[in-house]
Formats: C-alpha cells, structure tokens, sequence
C-alpha cells in the first residue's frame, strides 16, 4: 500500500513540475490556411481580463489551482483569495514558511508572488518558477480579484 501512494505522491509531484515549464506554442498559420487572404490586423489585446473570462496566463495556475470556493487541488482554491491573509485557507495544509509570512494578498504582494514565490518566501511549496512578464501578471491579478 505504502508503494502505490508513493507512486500516485510522485506522479503528481511529476504533473505539477511538468506544468511549470509552460508549452511554447506554434503560432504559424496552418499550410492549407496559407493561401488565403491576407488576415486582418491582430486586434489590441488588453492585460485586463473580463470577470467571467480567464486570461491566457491564467492557464498555468489552472494546472495546480481551482477557481471554485473550497475546492483543493495540488493547491488551495484561488476563489476570494484577494485581501486575504496567506496560509489562511481553510482545509489547506500550507508550508510552515507560508503560514509565518504575515503576507495578505493585495495587488503588490501578489505582483511579486506572481513573478517569483520562491524568492518572496524561501521555503515556500509552491514551485511556480514565475512569471516575468508583469502585464500577464497584471492580467492574473485582475482576474484573480473577479473571483468570490
């Protein structure tokens, strides 16, 4: 018994870490597409996303992260997490160096928390490498403050 949740324990652990490295996507049109008319200008994206709709970046905090209250999955549920203390979910067992952060998650701290968790709080679970980019943070953050 103890092998198989050691099995199921590492290929979990396996998925996570997978999901952190982000895919690169092939942006190329499609040879059977090339033909056709030139296409029109690309339409002004904007960091912000609608309430009901996540952004792009969002999709690998999907990989760990629920958007519905109370449900777990390799990490705490995201829903109503703006203006909350961190570590402070309930039915969720965060790391003792979480927990001792004293962090809430306004816009700033999330901005940083977003660009690198492992540096903002050595000992963290959370082994999210970062986003660089701070318009798809931005994004995230405004999504994140559209869920109740």
């Amino acid at each position: 018994m103890i092998k198989l949740a050691d099995l199921s324990l590492t290929v979990a652990l396996s998925l996570a870490l997978a999901a952190c490295g982000g895919a690169k996507q092939d942006n190329a049109p499609a040879a059977d597409n090339a033909a056709q008319a030139p296409a029109a200008p690309a339409a002004e994206t904007t960091p912000v996303a609608a309430a009901d709709a996540a952004p792009a970046a969002f999709g690998i905090c999907k990989s760990c992260h629920a958007v519905e209250k109370g449900k777990t999955l390799i990490g705490p549920s995201l829903a109503g997490i703006v203006g909350t203390k961190a570590g402070d979910v309930a039915g969720y067992d965060f790391s003792p160096a979480l927990k001792a952060s004293n962090l809430t998650w306004d816009e700033p701290t999330l901005d940083k928390w977003l660009e690198n968790p492992m540096k903002l709080v050595p000992g963290t679970r959370m082994t999210y490498a970062g986003q660089a980019d701070p318009e798809k943070r931005k994004a995230i953050i405004a999504y994140l403050k559209t869920l109740k």
